[in-house]
């Protein structure tokens, strides 16, 4: 489906009140401000263009995918030329890291070097799922509420699960106590305010889903409820910050959470497809049910509420028997049955307990009763369906002891194509938007239409493979030089591709990455074929960590292959070595900055979330390849589904999803201008494999390459002795 171009004047018009007055500077004007407010600030070329694009996008009411690379300093790149927009404007993040370096860094800075320009200050606001606020008709029921909600917990909700002990509920009742002070004193019930925090369990005593949520009007409370009250302030703000989970619910519940706009900025763009099938995704697990069940009794007669507790039961028993993975040939016959069971319930009750209505005596609870059966009633009947956009899967964790039976959608391109373009401009940007350096593989997922590459000619490809492996050049700059090797095949900049409606930008990154990094591929080791960590490959790493002395960032495909590199090189060296999960991550990460000689090792969260600049991190190790695993149900169905097409599932699906995350772990490396060091991959596939191996490579920043390990172990020293 083609995406409906944005609609309405492409011209920005005055704000109502008085908002707007007068000719608007463009957004470069506002961006050369706002850069000039820094000391020591400069303009970066890739900056202003990509501030004129969007400009231009709004204008021509286009599209635009921006591949920005770290360094580029693309956070003003959209905001400034956002604020030429008739707001609100809305910036959607995936992560709460950069949401909070919008809000409580970017905003307020742009803010203050603006608004002599502006001729006034600009306004920003967050806006969260109505669960991040604290609720007052919660807050005023919770001392009523069920045992299953204070003194006893289902056992998938903590750690190990089990009951709660007395002890831990006069911890509970105090935290609650806690809540209700803060209450008396906050201005936005915004949970990220409370210092110290509470605990999920306490704050789901006094929050609420959206789903649970009777509206302001039928609620006693509405007049003065937060969450309201955070959307208020959202309609008149000029940037309105939120995240891509609530902007999928937003696309999915038909847009009106998320105030009315006309510019909307996805900023790590390549997670939102991701997140889309997540909140599309569905699940029953037999505890969700039984405490339905409890919390509906009041309203239901005791057989009806006795058939919500043995659909629960069918339920637990049909998850014990059923293996673990995804359901390829039809629900099981006792998942069926479960689901059946719990179908014919839910509709029962449902009927039962009837509307809400203004005068009922608790309109709270009934509906918090009724939308928990709703969601259940919909979710077996969706399961039932077997529909073929549908996956489903059996999920089990032996350490927590949860059980559950999933449903998500196959694909959510076309979801994206229907809901998210539609009377307005999107422009999605991130570091890794390219593939195989080109765009048509991610707008393809965030629902756009493109054409596929066309496949190169020999003697094209001839050509790339003689420049890929060529030798000599100016190398890498002192501490990284190198005899051998050259630029990596990945392009400093990807070619433009478009589609209708749309068209795409890479503005490169200001670092030279030929100069400040080598990408070293052990190429000589074997193909990797077990899990865990090869011996061969613990000795490469052994070797590069020690030619180096620590200053190492370790990213691996499991958390087996993370403690055996972790024991190897503790029993080995005298270097200081930080585990993921043997502390908290924050402190981890803040230790590894700090001791100039550790070593960090961890798997997929690392790949993302550290950002050390400096000396502290001047080598990357990645183990190998981060395809996703086979019994991985949504990557396997979808591969599977290409495949009965008559395409290849690997190519299609689990090659890109690797070129992404192995971007995302290589761009730990270079994280400012300064910064020197090697990303040594310890899989000799990304150099031998013929069908894949240089594509991945083109998804990279271009470092200097390698594949001789004496060249690596040569600038690690050089490095070592800086």
């Amino acid at each position: 489906m083609t995406p409906r171009l944005a609609t309405g004047s492409a011209a920005p018009s005055p704000r109502t009140g008085g908002r707007r007055r007068g000719a608007r500077p463009s957004g470069v004007e506002l961006l050369a401000a706002a850069v000039g407010a820094v000391p020591g600030g400069a303009a970066r070329p890739g900056q202003q263009q990509m501030a004129t694009a969007i400009e231009e996008c709004v204008q021509e009411r286009e599209h635009l995918l921006v591949q920005a690379g770290t360094g580029t300093g693309k956070s003003l790149a959209y905001l400034t030329p956002a604020l030429t927009v008739d707001g609100p404007v809305v910036v959607s993040t995936a992560t709460l890291a950069l949401q909070s370096q919008l809000v409580d860094h970017d905003l307020p800075r742009l803010a203050d070097a603006v608004e002599p320009v502006l001729g006034r200050r600009p306004t920003f606001a967050v806006l969260k799922g109505r669960h991040h606020y604290l609720c007052l008709a919660r807050l005023d029921n919770s001392t009523e509420d069920e045992p299953e909600d204070t003194l006893f917990d289902a056992p998938a909700a903590r750690p190990g699960g089990g009951t709660r002990w007395l002890g831990e509920a006069g911890r509970l009742g105090k935290q609650v106590q806690r809540l209700r002070d803060w209450a008396e004193k906050t201005d936005t019930g915004d949970r990220d305010e409370l210092d110290p925090g509470v605990d999920d369990q306490a704050w789901r005593l006094v929050s609420m889903p959206a789903r649970e949520c009777v509206g302001a009007s039928r609620c006693p409370f509405g007049a003065e409820c937060f969450a309201e009250a955070s959307r208020a302030r959202a309609r008149e703000a000029d940037i309105v910050v939120t995240n891509h989970s609530l902007l999928a619910v937003d696309m999915l519940a038909g847009r009106h959470i998320v105030p009315p706009h006309k510019l909307l900025i996805v900023d790590e763009a390549h997670e939102l497809a991701d997140r889309v099938s997540s909140a599309a995704q569905a699940e029953l697990v037999p505890e969700l049910i039984d405490r339905s069940a409890k919390r509906a009794r009041p309203l239901l007669r005791p057989d009806v509420a006795e058939s919500l507790t043995a659909a629960g039961d069918a339920l637990a028993v049909g998850l014990a028997e059923a293996p673990a993975g995804r359901i390829t040939s039809g629900l099981p016959s006792v998942l069926r049955e479960a689901c059946t069971l719990l179908d014919a319930a839910t509709r029962a009750a449902l009927d039962a307990i009837g509307e809400v209505k203004s005068d009922d005596p608790d309109p709270v609870r009934k509906q918090q009763a009724k939308a928990v059966l709703d969601e259940l009633s919909a979710t077996a009947q969706r399961l039932l369906e077997e529909a073929d956009h549908d996956v489903a899967w059996v999920e089990k964790n032996d350490n927590t002891g949860r059980r559950a039976l999933v449903v998500a959608p196959l694909s959510v391109a076309g979801t994206l194509a229907t809901h998210l373009y539609d009377e307005r401009t999107v422009v999605a940007t991130s570091a890794t938007l390219t593939l195989g350096g080109r765009f048509d593989t991610v707008a393809r997922a965030l629902g756009l239409e493109a054409a596929p590459a066309d496949p190169p000619s020999p003697a094209a490809a001839a050509l790339a493979a003689r420049s890929a492996k060529r030798t000599g050049g100016t190398g890498p700059a002192d501490g990284t030089g190198s005899a051998e090797g050259g630029p990596v095949a990945g392009p400093a900049g990807a070619p433009a591709t478009s589609g209708p409606g749309w068209r795409s930008l890479d503005v490169g990154s200001p670092f030279d990455y030929p100069r400040q990094g080598i990408l070293y591929v052990a190429a000589h080791l074997p193909r990797p074929s077990v899990s865990g960590l090869p011996d061969a490959a613990g000795e490469e790493l052994l070797a590069l960590v020690t030619a180096l002395g620590g200053r190492t960032l370790g990213l691996f495909s499991s958390r087996r292959a993370a403690q055996q590199a972790a024991e190897l090189l503790r029993a080995r060296t005298d270097l200081p070595v930080l585990l993921q999960g043997e502390e908290a991550l924050p402190l981890l990460v803040r230790r590894f900055r700090e001791e100039k000689s550790s070593c960090l090792f961890g798997v997929m969260s690392l790949w993302q979330g550290v950002d050390v600049p400096g000396d502290s991190c001047q080598l990357v190790v990645i183990d190998r390849l981060p395809f996703p695993r086979p019994d991985e149900p949504l990557a396997a169905a979808r591969a599977a589904a290409v495949d009965a097409g008559g395409g290849s599932g690997f190519a299609a699906v689990s090659v890109p999803i690797a070129a992404i995350r192995l971007a995302q772990g290589v761009g730990r490396l270079i994280r400012s201008t300064g910064d020197k060091g090697v990303v040594a991959v310890l899989d000799s596939r990304l150099e031998t494999a013929r069908g894949y191996g240089a594509f991945l490579r083109r998804s990279l920043p271009p470092f200097w390459y390698t594949t001789r390990p004496e060249v690596a172990r040569g600038a690690l020293e050089r490095l070592a002795k800086t």
